[in-house]
Protein backbone atom coordinates (compact mmCIF):
# COMPACT_ATOMS: atom_id res chain seq x y z
CA UNK A 1 0.00 0.00 0.00
CA UNK A 2 1.52 3.34 -1.05
CA UNK A 3 1.95 6.21 1.38
CA UNK A 4 -0.70 8.94 1.23
CA UNK A 5 0.05 12.15 -0.63
CA UNK A 6 0.61 14.87 1.92
CA UNK A 7 0.92 18.66 1.74
CA UNK A 8 2.11 20.93 4.54
CA UNK A 9 0.42 24.33 4.42
CA UNK A 10 1.44 27.36 6.50
CA UNK A 11 0.92 30.80 5.01
CA UNK A 12 0.67 34.37 6.20
CA UNK A 13 -0.81 35.68 2.94
CA UNK A 14 -3.96 33.63 2.37
CA UNK A 15 -4.85 35.08 -1.04
CA UNK A 16 -6.54 32.39 -3.22
CA UNK A 17 -5.52 29.73 -0.70
CA UNK A 18 -8.85 27.94 -0.23
CA UNK A 19 -9.50 27.06 -3.92
CA UNK A 20 -5.90 25.88 -4.33
CA UNK A 21 -5.95 23.60 -1.29
CA UNK A 22 -9.43 22.38 -2.20
CA UNK A 23 -7.98 21.36 -5.55
CA UNK A 24 -5.21 19.42 -3.78
CA UNK A 25 -7.78 17.60 -1.67
CA UNK A 26 -9.65 16.62 -4.83
CA UNK A 27 -6.39 15.12 -6.09
CA UNK A 28 -6.14 12.97 -2.97
CA UNK A 29 -3.83 15.05 -0.81
CA UNK A 30 -4.02 14.99 2.97
CA UNK A 31 -3.52 18.50 4.32
CA UNK A 32 -1.53 19.28 7.46
CA UNK A 33 -1.59 22.87 8.60
CA UNK A 34 -0.87 25.33 11.39
CA UNK A 35 -2.61 28.01 13.45
CA UNK A 36 -4.47 30.63 11.44
CA UNK A 37 -3.98 28.77 8.17
CA UNK A 38 -5.64 25.65 9.60
CA UNK A 39 -8.56 27.74 10.91
CA UNK A 40 -9.05 29.39 7.52
CA UNK A 41 -9.17 26.03 5.77
CA UNK A 42 -11.36 24.45 8.43
CA UNK A 43 -13.85 27.34 8.32
CA UNK A 44 -14.03 26.95 4.53
CA UNK A 45 -14.90 23.27 4.90
CA UNK A 46 -11.55 21.94 3.70
CA UNK A 47 -10.46 18.72 5.50
CA UNK A 48 -7.28 19.54 7.42
CA UNK A 49 -5.14 17.99 10.17
CA UNK A 50 -3.58 20.24 12.80
CA UNK A 51 0.21 20.12 12.93
CA UNK A 52 0.08 19.22 16.62
CA UNK A 53 -2.00 16.13 15.88
CA UNK A 54 0.73 14.99 13.51
CA UNK A 55 3.76 15.82 15.69
CA UNK A 56 2.07 14.92 19.02
CA UNK A 57 3.60 18.14 20.33
CA UNK A 58 1.59 21.34 20.94
CA UNK A 59 2.26 24.76 19.49
CA UNK A 60 3.97 26.75 22.26
CA UNK A 61 5.08 30.29 23.02
CA UNK A 62 2.10 31.86 21.26
CA UNK A 63 2.87 30.00 18.05
CA UNK A 64 6.56 30.86 17.94
CA UNK A 65 7.35 27.14 18.04
CA UNK A 66 5.11 24.90 15.98
CA UNK A 67 6.88 23.57 12.86
CA UNK A 68 10.41 23.31 14.26
CA UNK A 69 10.08 19.60 14.89
CA UNK A 70 11.87 16.49 13.54
CA UNK A 71 8.63 15.00 12.24
CA UNK A 72 8.10 18.13 10.16
CA UNK A 73 11.61 18.62 8.81
CA UNK A 74 12.18 14.88 8.54
CA UNK A 75 9.10 14.71 6.31
CA UNK A 76 10.51 17.53 4.18
CA UNK A 77 14.19 16.57 4.05
CA UNK A 78 13.82 12.81 3.93
CA UNK A 79 14.95 11.04 0.76
CA UNK A 80 12.60 8.09 0.22
CA UNK A 81 15.02 6.24 -2.07
CA UNK A 82 17.89 6.20 0.47
CA UNK A 83 17.89 3.22 2.83
CA UNK A 84 19.06 5.15 5.91
CA UNK A 85 16.46 7.87 5.39
CA UNK A 86 13.76 5.24 4.83
CA UNK A 87 14.70 3.46 8.04
CA UNK A 88 14.65 6.68 10.10
CA UNK A 89 11.29 7.70 8.68
CA UNK A 90 9.78 4.29 9.38
CA UNK A 91 11.16 4.21 12.94
CA UNK A 92 9.71 7.64 13.81
CA UNK A 93 6.43 7.44 11.91
CA UNK A 94 7.37 10.11 9.39
CA UNK A 95 5.39 10.28 6.15
CA UNK A 96 7.02 12.45 3.43
CA UNK A 97 5.48 15.70 2.27
CA UNK A 98 5.04 15.82 -1.48
CA UNK A 99 4.25 19.52 -1.35
CA UNK A 100 5.01 22.40 1.03
CA UNK A 101 2.93 25.55 0.65
CA UNK A 102 4.42 28.40 2.64
CA UNK A 103 4.90 32.16 2.59
CA UNK A 104 6.31 34.46 5.24
CA UNK A 105 5.30 36.97 7.89
CA UNK A 106 4.87 40.46 6.37
CA UNK A 107 8.12 41.90 7.71
CA UNK A 108 8.72 44.45 4.93
CA UNK A 109 5.14 45.68 5.04
CA UNK A 110 5.40 46.03 8.82
CA UNK A 111 8.61 48.08 8.89
CA UNK A 112 7.25 50.29 6.09
CA UNK A 113 4.46 51.49 8.39
CA UNK A 114 4.99 54.86 9.99
CA UNK A 115 5.74 54.67 13.72
CA UNK A 116 6.36 50.91 13.88
CA UNK A 117 8.39 49.93 16.94
CA UNK A 118 11.43 47.67 16.96
CA UNK A 119 9.49 45.16 19.08
CA UNK A 120 6.69 45.05 16.49
CA UNK A 121 9.21 44.56 13.72
CA UNK A 122 11.00 41.76 15.55
CA UNK A 123 7.75 39.83 15.99
CA UNK A 124 7.36 39.80 12.20
CA UNK A 125 10.65 37.98 11.67
CA UNK A 126 9.55 34.54 10.53
CA UNK A 127 11.61 31.58 11.74
CA UNK A 128 9.67 28.43 10.94
CA UNK A 129 8.59 29.62 7.50
CA UNK A 130 12.08 30.21 6.07
CA UNK A 131 13.25 26.94 7.62
CA UNK A 132 10.50 24.97 5.90
CA UNK A 133 10.99 26.81 2.61
CA UNK A 134 14.76 26.30 2.57
CA UNK A 135 14.40 22.63 3.57
CA UNK A 136 11.89 22.06 0.79
CA UNK A 137 13.95 23.93 -1.77
CA UNK A 138 17.08 21.98 -0.83
CA UNK A 139 15.20 18.70 -1.19
CA UNK A 140 13.40 19.74 -4.38
CA UNK A 141 14.36 16.44 -5.98
CA UNK A 142 11.49 15.01 -3.94
CA UNK A 143 9.43 18.00 -2.69
CA UNK A 144 7.60 20.81 -4.48
CA UNK A 145 7.71 24.13 -2.63
CA UNK A 146 5.04 26.72 -3.38
CA UNK A 147 5.74 30.21 -2.04
CA UNK A 148 3.38 32.50 -3.95
CA UNK A 149 -0.29 32.61 -4.85
CA UNK A 150 0.86 33.38 -8.40
CA UNK A 151 2.12 29.79 -8.59
CA UNK A 152 -1.09 28.10 -7.48
CA UNK A 153 -2.77 27.65 -10.86
CA UNK A 154 0.30 26.32 -12.66
CA UNK A 155 1.15 23.90 -9.84
CA UNK A 156 -2.41 22.60 -9.62
CA UNK A 157 -2.58 22.13 -13.39
CA UNK A 158 0.72 20.23 -13.35
CA UNK A 159 -0.42 17.98 -10.49
CA UNK A 160 -3.59 17.06 -12.36
CA UNK A 161 -1.35 15.57 -15.03
CA UNK A 162 0.78 13.65 -12.51
CA UNK A 163 3.65 14.27 -10.09
CA UNK A 164 5.51 17.56 -10.53
CA UNK A 165 8.33 17.36 -13.04
CA UNK A 166 11.92 17.82 -11.94
CA UNK A 167 12.12 20.97 -14.06
CA UNK A 168 9.12 22.56 -12.33
CA UNK A 169 10.33 21.56 -8.85
CA UNK A 170 13.69 23.17 -9.61
CA UNK A 171 12.01 26.39 -10.79
CA UNK A 172 9.89 26.47 -7.65
CA UNK A 173 13.02 25.92 -5.54
CA UNK A 174 14.82 28.79 -7.28
CA UNK A 175 11.89 31.11 -6.58
CA UNK A 176 11.87 29.96 -2.96
CA UNK A 177 15.55 30.76 -2.46
CA UNK A 178 14.99 34.18 -4.04
CA UNK A 179 12.20 34.81 -1.57
CA UNK A 180 14.20 33.88 1.52
CA UNK A 181 17.26 35.80 0.31
CA UNK A 182 15.20 38.96 -0.19
CA UNK A 183 13.49 38.44 3.17
CA UNK A 184 16.77 38.03 5.04
CA UNK A 185 18.24 41.09 3.33
CA UNK A 186 15.23 43.19 4.34
CA UNK A 187 15.74 42.12 7.95
CA UNK A 188 19.47 42.82 7.78
CA UNK A 189 18.87 46.27 6.28
CA UNK A 190 16.35 47.11 8.97
CA UNK A 191 18.59 45.92 11.79
CA UNK A 192 21.52 47.87 10.34
CA UNK A 193 19.36 50.97 10.47
CA UNK A 194 18.16 50.58 14.05
CA UNK A 195 21.63 49.72 15.34
CA UNK A 196 23.51 52.35 13.30
CA UNK A 197 25.95 54.66 14.95
CA UNK A 198 25.08 58.34 15.28
CA UNK A 199 27.21 59.17 12.23
CA UNK A 200 24.86 60.54 9.55
CA UNK A 201 26.39 58.53 6.70
CA UNK A 202 26.08 55.30 8.69
CA UNK A 203 22.39 55.99 9.29
CA UNK A 204 21.70 56.85 5.63
CA UNK A 205 23.78 54.22 3.89
CA UNK A 206 24.00 50.65 5.22
CA UNK A 207 27.37 48.92 5.30
CA UNK A 208 26.07 46.33 2.85
CA UNK A 209 23.59 47.31 0.16
CA UNK A 210 21.40 44.72 -1.54
CA UNK A 211 19.16 45.82 -4.39
CA UNK A 212 16.32 43.40 -5.14
CA UNK A 213 14.29 43.75 -8.31
CA UNK A 214 11.88 41.51 -10.19
CA UNK A 215 11.95 41.28 -13.98
CA UNK A 216 8.87 42.90 -15.44
CA UNK A 217 9.72 42.56 -19.11
CA UNK A 218 12.42 41.63 -21.57
CA UNK A 219 12.74 44.56 -23.95
CA UNK A 220 13.27 44.44 -27.71
CA UNK A 221 16.73 45.93 -27.24
CA UNK A 222 18.59 48.53 -25.19
CA UNK A 223 19.68 52.02 -26.16
CA UNK A 224 20.80 50.54 -29.48
CA UNK A 225 19.62 47.48 -31.45
CA UNK A 226 22.80 45.52 -30.72
CA UNK A 227 22.24 45.78 -26.93
CA UNK A 228 19.97 43.45 -24.96
CA UNK A 229 17.80 44.92 -22.21
CA UNK A 230 15.15 44.17 -19.59
CA UNK A 231 12.94 46.16 -17.22
CA UNK A 232 13.19 45.24 -13.52
CA UNK A 233 10.96 46.69 -10.79
CA UNK A 234 11.09 46.94 -7.04
CA UNK A 235 8.91 44.25 -5.41
CA UNK A 236 6.78 46.88 -3.66
CA UNK A 237 7.15 49.88 -5.95
CA UNK A 238 5.09 52.89 -4.93
CA UNK A 239 1.85 53.73 -6.74
CA UNK A 240 3.34 56.99 -8.03
CA UNK A 241 6.30 55.34 -9.77
CA UNK A 242 6.78 54.27 -13.37
CA UNK A 243 6.73 50.65 -12.20
CA UNK A 244 3.09 51.10 -11.11
CA UNK A 245 2.04 52.72 -14.38
CA UNK A 246 -0.37 50.78 -16.59
CA UNK A 247 -0.07 50.70 -20.36
CA UNK A 248 -3.52 51.20 -21.85
CA UNK A 249 -2.64 51.19 -25.54
CA UNK A 250 0.16 51.01 -28.07
CA UNK A 251 3.09 48.90 -29.07
CA UNK A 252 5.73 47.47 -26.77
CA UNK A 253 7.72 49.96 -24.72
CA UNK A 254 11.40 50.35 -25.51
CA UNK A 255 14.35 50.95 -23.20
CA UNK A 256 14.54 54.59 -24.30
CA UNK A 257 10.76 55.03 -23.94
CA UNK A 258 10.97 53.94 -20.32
CA UNK A 259 13.81 56.35 -19.57
CA UNK A 260 11.90 59.26 -21.08
CA UNK A 261 8.59 58.30 -19.45
CA UNK A 262 10.28 58.26 -16.05
CA UNK A 263 11.83 61.68 -16.71
CA UNK A 264 8.45 63.06 -17.81
CA UNK A 265 6.77 61.65 -14.73
CA UNK A 266 9.33 63.18 -12.38
CA UNK A 267 9.13 66.59 -14.03
CA UNK A 268 5.39 66.99 -14.48
CA UNK A 269 4.65 66.14 -10.85
CA UNK A 270 6.57 69.30 -9.86
CA UNK A 271 3.45 71.32 -10.68
CA UNK A 272 0.01 71.60 -9.10
CA UNK A 273 -1.63 73.73 -11.80
CA UNK A 274 -2.40 72.12 -15.18
CA UNK A 275 0.98 71.28 -16.74
CA UNK A 276 2.39 69.59 -19.83
CA UNK A 277 5.98 68.55 -20.51
CA UNK A 278 7.59 67.42 -23.77
CA UNK A 279 10.57 65.08 -23.34
CA UNK A 280 13.19 64.16 -25.88
CA UNK A 281 16.30 62.11 -25.09
CA UNK A 282 15.72 62.50 -21.34
CA UNK A 283 15.56 66.31 -21.49
CA UNK A 284 12.54 68.60 -21.61
CA UNK A 285 12.45 70.43 -24.93
CA UNK A 286 9.15 72.05 -23.92
CA UNK A 287 7.12 72.54 -20.77
CA UNK A 288 4.34 74.86 -19.69
CA UNK A 289 1.60 75.50 -17.17
CA UNK A 290 -1.77 76.96 -18.09
CA UNK A 291 -5.36 77.60 -17.11
CA UNK A 292 -6.28 74.36 -18.88
CA UNK A 293 -4.42 71.24 -19.92
CA UNK A 294 -4.97 72.09 -23.58
CA UNK A 295 -3.43 75.55 -23.09
CA UNK A 296 -0.48 74.05 -21.24
CA UNK A 297 0.13 71.52 -24.01
CA UNK A 298 -0.09 74.14 -26.75
CA UNK A 299 2.53 76.29 -25.03
CA UNK A 300 4.74 73.33 -24.15
CA UNK A 301 4.78 71.93 -27.70
CA UNK A 302 5.54 75.40 -29.08
CA UNK A 303 8.69 75.52 -26.95
CA UNK A 304 10.58 73.50 -29.59
CA UNK A 305 8.22 71.96 -32.16
CA UNK A 306 11.09 70.56 -34.24
CA UNK A 307 12.55 68.60 -31.32
CA UNK A 308 9.05 67.64 -30.15
CA UNK A 309 8.58 65.34 -33.16
CA UNK A 310 8.64 61.77 -31.80
CA UNK A 311 8.60 62.95 -28.19
CA UNK A 312 7.22 61.70 -24.89
CA UNK A 313 4.45 63.85 -23.41
CA UNK A 314 3.65 64.10 -19.70
CA UNK A 315 0.52 65.60 -18.10
CA UNK A 316 -0.46 66.09 -14.46
CA UNK A 317 -4.18 65.94 -15.22
CA UNK A 318 -6.29 63.33 -17.03
CA UNK A 319 -6.13 64.01 -20.76
CA UNK A 320 -9.37 65.56 -22.05
CA UNK A 321 -10.69 65.77 -25.59
CA UNK A 322 -9.51 69.34 -26.18
CA UNK A 323 -5.94 68.34 -25.36
CA UNK A 324 -6.15 65.14 -27.40
CA UNK A 325 -7.44 67.11 -30.39
CA UNK A 326 -4.29 69.25 -30.31
CA UNK A 327 -2.02 66.19 -30.18
CA UNK A 328 -3.87 64.70 -33.15
CA UNK A 329 -3.15 67.72 -35.38
CA UNK A 330 -1.43 66.73 -38.66
CA UNK A 331 2.33 67.09 -38.49
CA UNK A 332 2.60 66.03 -34.86
CA UNK A 333 4.07 62.65 -33.95
CA UNK A 334 4.03 61.38 -30.37
CA UNK A 335 5.78 58.22 -29.15
CA UNK A 336 4.10 57.95 -25.73
CA UNK A 337 1.88 59.88 -23.33
CA UNK A 338 1.85 59.52 -19.55
CA UNK A 339 -0.94 61.03 -17.46
CA UNK A 340 -3.16 60.22 -14.46
CA UNK A 341 -5.72 58.96 -16.95
CA UNK A 342 -7.55 59.58 -20.23
CA UNK A 343 -11.16 60.68 -20.73
CA UNK A 344 -13.07 58.22 -22.92
CA UNK A 345 -13.42 60.61 -25.86
CA UNK A 346 -9.75 61.61 -25.59
CA UNK A 347 -8.71 57.95 -25.60
CA UNK A 348 -10.83 57.30 -28.67
CA UNK A 349 -9.35 60.28 -30.50
CA UNK A 350 -5.76 59.34 -29.77
CA UNK A 351 -6.27 55.71 -30.81
CA UNK A 352 -8.32 56.29 -33.97
CA UNK A 353 -7.31 59.58 -35.63
CA UNK A 354 -3.59 60.27 -36.11
CA UNK A 355 -1.36 58.20 -38.38
CA UNK A 356 0.44 56.90 -35.31
CA UNK A 357 -2.82 55.83 -33.62
CA UNK A 358 -1.95 52.11 -33.42
CA UNK A 359 1.52 52.65 -32.01
CA UNK A 360 1.30 55.48 -29.48
CA UNK A 361 1.78 54.20 -25.94
CA UNK A 362 -0.83 55.54 -23.55
CA UNK A 363 0.34 55.21 -19.95
CA UNK A 364 -1.91 55.72 -16.94
CA UNK A 365 -0.51 56.66 -13.51
CA UNK A 366 -3.52 57.66 -11.34
CA UNK A 367 -1.26 58.37 -8.33
CA UNK A 368 1.06 60.63 -10.35
CA UNK A 369 0.62 63.59 -8.01
CA UNK A 370 1.62 61.64 -4.92
CA UNK A 371 5.09 61.99 -3.47
CA UNK A 372 7.51 59.37 -4.76
CA UNK A 373 8.47 56.91 -2.00
CA UNK A 374 11.87 57.49 -0.45
CA UNK A 375 14.53 55.44 -2.16
CA UNK A 376 18.09 55.77 -3.31
CA UNK A 377 19.11 56.97 -6.74
CA UNK A 378 21.65 54.53 -8.13
CA UNK A 379 23.98 54.37 -11.10
CA UNK A 380 26.32 51.56 -11.99
CA UNK A 381 30.01 52.05 -12.68
CA UNK A 382 32.65 49.46 -13.52
CA UNK A 383 32.74 47.03 -10.62
CA UNK A 384 30.31 48.91 -8.40
CA UNK A 385 27.35 51.20 -7.94
CA UNK A 386 27.06 54.86 -6.96
CA UNK A 387 24.28 55.60 -4.50
CA UNK A 388 22.80 58.92 -3.45
CA UNK A 389 19.63 60.32 -1.97
CA UNK A 390 17.26 61.79 -4.54
CA UNK A 391 17.35 65.44 -5.53
CA UNK A 392 13.94 66.15 -4.01
CA UNK A 393 14.77 68.52 -1.16
CA UNK A 394 11.87 70.96 -0.60
CA UNK A 395 12.75 74.53 -1.46
CA UNK A 396 11.33 77.70 0.07
CA UNK A 397 11.35 80.64 -2.38
CA UNK A 398 10.95 82.96 0.59
CA UNK A 399 14.54 82.08 1.51
CA UNK A 400 15.96 82.97 -1.90
CA UNK A 401 18.15 86.06 -2.04
CA UNK A 402 17.83 88.90 -4.54
CA UNK A 403 21.43 90.05 -5.12
CA UNK A 404 20.96 92.78 -7.73
CA UNK A 405 19.94 96.41 -7.53
CA UNK A 406 16.59 95.68 -9.13
CA UNK A 407 13.98 93.51 -7.46
CA UNK A 408 12.00 91.07 -9.65
CA UNK A 409 8.46 91.95 -10.58
CA UNK A 410 5.70 89.59 -9.47
CA UNK A 411 5.50 88.13 -12.97
CA UNK A 412 9.26 87.64 -13.13
CA UNK A 413 9.32 85.95 -9.74
CA UNK A 414 6.54 83.55 -10.78
CA UNK A 415 8.34 82.68 -14.02
CA UNK A 416 11.68 82.31 -12.22
CA UNK A 417 10.07 79.76 -9.89
CA UNK A 418 8.71 77.88 -12.91
CA UNK A 419 12.04 77.91 -14.74
CA UNK A 420 13.89 76.73 -11.62
CA UNK A 421 11.64 73.68 -11.39
CA UNK A 422 12.29 72.85 -15.05
CA UNK A 423 16.05 73.42 -14.81
CA UNK A 424 16.33 70.79 -12.09
CA UNK A 425 15.36 68.15 -14.66
CA UNK A 426 17.69 69.22 -17.48
CA UNK A 427 21.08 67.59 -18.01
CA UNK A 428 24.05 69.71 -16.92
CA UNK A 429 25.24 72.23 -17.89
CA UNK A 430 21.59 73.29 -17.87
CA UNK A 431 20.22 76.61 -19.09
CA UNK A 432 16.47 77.20 -19.38
CA UNK A 433 14.82 80.26 -20.95
CA UNK A 434 11.16 80.72 -19.97
CA UNK A 435 8.43 83.29 -20.42
CA UNK A 436 4.85 83.51 -19.17
CA UNK A 437 4.82 80.00 -17.70
CA UNK A 438 6.37 78.27 -20.68
CA UNK A 439 9.83 77.12 -21.76
CA UNK A 440 11.09 78.96 -24.85
CA UNK A 441 14.65 77.60 -25.04
CA UNK A 442 16.80 74.90 -23.44
CA UNK A 443 20.54 74.30 -23.51
CA UNK A 444 21.42 70.90 -22.06
CA UNK A 445 24.36 68.59 -21.55
CA UNK A 446 27.06 70.92 -22.83
CA UNK A 447 30.67 71.07 -21.69
CA UNK A 448 30.42 74.79 -20.94
CA UNK A 449 27.60 76.87 -19.54
CA UNK A 450 28.20 79.46 -22.24
CA UNK A 451 27.52 76.84 -24.93
CA UNK A 452 24.24 75.98 -23.20
CA UNK A 453 23.30 79.67 -23.14
CA UNK A 454 24.06 79.95 -26.88
CA UNK A 455 21.84 76.95 -27.60
CA UNK A 456 18.97 78.19 -25.41
CA UNK A 457 19.13 81.59 -27.13
CA UNK A 458 19.14 79.91 -30.55
CA UNK A 459 16.17 77.69 -29.64
CA UNK A 460 14.18 80.68 -28.34
CA UNK A 461 14.15 82.29 -31.80
CA UNK A 462 13.50 85.78 -30.40
CA UNK A 463 10.72 84.64 -28.03
CA UNK A 464 12.82 85.17 -24.90
CA UNK A 465 12.48 88.95 -24.87
CA UNK A 466 11.18 89.89 -21.44
CA UNK A 467 11.71 86.34 -20.20
CA UNK A 468 13.90 84.70 -17.53
CA UNK A 469 16.82 82.30 -17.41
CA UNK A 470 17.51 79.50 -14.91
CA UNK A 471 20.93 77.90 -14.48
CA UNK A 472 21.35 74.64 -12.55
CA UNK A 473 24.74 75.75 -11.16
CA UNK A 474 26.49 79.08 -10.77
CA UNK A 475 27.71 81.14 -13.71
CA UNK A 476 31.50 80.88 -13.51
CA UNK A 477 31.88 83.98 -15.70
CA UNK A 478 29.68 86.86 -16.76
CA UNK A 479 29.64 85.68 -20.40
CA UNK A 480 26.59 83.46 -19.83
CA UNK A 481 24.63 86.39 -18.43
CA UNK A 482 25.75 88.61 -21.29
CA UNK A 483 24.50 86.02 -23.78
CA UNK A 484 21.13 85.85 -22.01
CA UNK A 485 20.88 89.64 -22.08
CA UNK A 486 21.41 89.61 -25.87
CA UNK A 487 18.35 87.32 -26.12
CA UNK A 488 16.24 89.84 -24.17
CA UNK A 489 16.29 88.05 -20.81
CA UNK A 490 15.42 90.34 -17.88
CA UNK A 491 15.71 88.03 -14.85
CA UNK A 492 18.11 85.31 -13.68
CA UNK A 493 17.88 82.52 -11.13
CA UNK A 494 20.91 80.45 -10.14
CA UNK A 495 22.49 78.90 -7.03
CA UNK A 496 25.31 81.44 -6.64
CA UNK A 497 28.58 80.52 -4.97
CA UNK A 498 31.14 81.33 -7.66
CA UNK A 499 34.38 83.19 -6.94
CA UNK A 500 33.18 85.61 -9.61
CA UNK A 501 29.68 86.20 -8.21
CA UNK A 502 30.46 89.92 -7.90
CA UNK A 503 31.38 90.03 -11.60
CA UNK A 504 28.14 88.26 -12.56
CA UNK A 505 26.05 90.52 -10.31
CA UNK A 506 27.69 93.57 -11.87
CA UNK A 507 26.83 92.28 -15.33
CA UNK A 508 23.17 91.92 -14.35
CA UNK A 509 23.13 95.45 -12.95
CA UNK A 510 24.68 96.78 -16.17
CA UNK A 511 21.93 95.12 -18.21
CA UNK A 512 19.16 96.20 -15.83
CA UNK A 513 18.49 92.55 -14.98
CA UNK A 514 17.37 91.16 -11.65
CA UNK A 515 18.97 88.02 -10.21
CA UNK A 516 18.09 85.55 -7.44
CA UNK A 517 20.50 83.23 -5.65
CA UNK A 518 18.81 80.03 -4.42
CA UNK A 519 21.81 78.55 -2.61
CA UNK A 520 21.01 75.09 -4.02
CA UNK A 521 22.66 73.40 -7.01
CA UNK A 522 20.82 70.91 -9.23
CA UNK A 523 23.43 69.14 -11.35
CA UNK A 524 22.03 66.22 -13.35
CA UNK A 525 24.85 64.36 -15.10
Amino acid sequence: MSAPRRALVSVSDKTDLVPFISGLVELGFEIISTGGTRRTLHDAGVPVMDISEYTKFPEIMNGRVKTLHPKVHGAILGRPDLADDQAAMAEHGIIPFELVVCNLYPFEETVAREGVTVAEAIEQIDIGGPSMIRSSAKNHAYVGVVTSAAQYNSVLSALKAGPLSEELRRKLAAAAFEMTARYDRAIANYMAGVTAESDEDAETFPQTLSLDYERRATLRYGENPHQQAAFYVEPRAGESTLAATQQLHGKELSYNNLLDLDAALELVREFTTPAAVVLKHNNPCGAAIGDSLAAAFEAAYAGDPISAFGSIIGFNRPVDLATAEQMCDPGKFVEAIIAPGFDDDAFEALTTRPKWKANVRLMSCPALAEQRPESFATRTVGGGVLVQTRDDRPEDPAQWQVVTERQPTDEERTTLDFAWKICKHVKSNAIVFAKQGAVVGVGAGQMSRLDSAFIAAHKSEGRAVGGVVASDAFFPFRDGVDEAAKAGITAVIQPGGSRRDDEVIAACNEHGMTMIFTGCRHFRH
